[in-house]
């Protein structure tokens, strides 16, 4: 099933509460028609640093079993603290769970508390772009082939032969978050989806046509990765993460419907939302997000 214009739409559930309060969130979700729900995967996050947040991937797991067909997704696993050799066993684990309905999003990483909490060393932006790909092409191969037997600067996989391995069948789909060139050829050879949520690392909310030019030179760029990569750009699927750089696209009904009918013109195919929350970030009317649903995504009602 796809929403009005052919796009499909998504939510980001915060893993903000415990899971007797989450698990109806994952539940409305599902039964109003969001065609993926996400949740964010770190160890600490910026204005969460000092309150609760649980992992993603017990989340996902309780998440596959609470919901029935809408598709669960990490935004975004990175190098971080993710390595691929675990992370490949944890994705395939809880996509058998969730029988076959899992997105595994992928970034490079930021600067910030997932980056030095371990006491990693410290990284320039090439050698962030260098671990991103060698980490990517790992967790492919580990999800694809299963038997990895090699060291690099970046990453040991000493004989690593991962059962179940999705070779049995099509790997389970990536949405590579990236702003620049290197990112972005990363998602024309892997990605189901490319990820942006407009200008990068940007979380001072603008009206839609104020970022649009962004957007609009992004999409050129990645097209260009699709053609350097031989892929057709038209089979990469293109999300919109709004409420960070991207603001108001649920303030009201209405400005939700303009912001689908804006960034479907630009060949955009998926538009995420956040669950709207009492208080910043993401602070909003959680009936915006229903309303819309139950509109034009066809579900039943959020307390279904």
């Amino acid at each position: 099933m796809t929403g009005r214009d052919g796009m499909r739409f998504g939510v980001v559930v915060l893993p903000e509460h415990e899971w007797t309060v989450a698990e109806h969130r994952w539940r409305a979700a599902d039964h109003l028609g969001f065609h993926h729900a996400w949740t964010y995967d770190h160890l600490m996050w910026r204005w969460f640093a000092d309150r609760r947040w649980y992992g993603s991937i017990p989340t996902l797991t309780a998440a596959a079993a609470a919901t029935d067909t809408i598709g669960l997704g990490l935004l975004v696993a990175t190098p971080n603290f993710r390595h691929p050799v675990a992370l490949a066993k944890d994705l395939a684990t809880v996509d058998d769970i969730a029988r076959g309905r899992l997105i595994c999003g992928l970034g490079a990483g930021a600067p910030g508390h997932d980056a030095t909490l371990l006491g990693q060393p410290e990284l320039d932006p090439r050698e962030r772009a260098d671990r991103f790909t060698s980490f990517v092409d790992l967790l492919d191969r580990l999800l694809v082939v299963g038997d990895v037997d090699e060291a690099s600067r970046w990453y040991t996989a000493a004989k690593a032969t991962l059962h179940p391995r999705a070779g049995q069948g099509e790997r389970l789909p990536f949405a590579v978050a990236a702003a620049g060139p290197r990112g972005m050829d990363l998602a024309a050879r892997f990605g189901r989806y490319w990820v942006t949520s407009g200008p990068p690392n940007d979380f001072t909310p603008k009206p839609l046509r104020e970022v649009l030019p962004v957007l609009k030179r992004q999409q050129a760029a990645v097209n260009a990765a699709c053609e350097r990569a031989g892929r057709d750009p038209a089979t990469l699927r293109r999300l919109l993460l709004a409420d960070a750089a991207v603001g108001g696209v649920t303030t009201s009904l209405t400005a939700y419907e303009d912001a689908v009918a804006e960034l479907s013109a630009a060949g955009f195919t998926d538009l995420v939302v956040h669950w709207p929350r009492p208080d910043q970030p993401y602070q909003g009317d959680e009936q915006v997000v229903i309303d819309f649903a139950e509109k034009h995504l066809g579900g039943g009602h959020a307390s279904d």
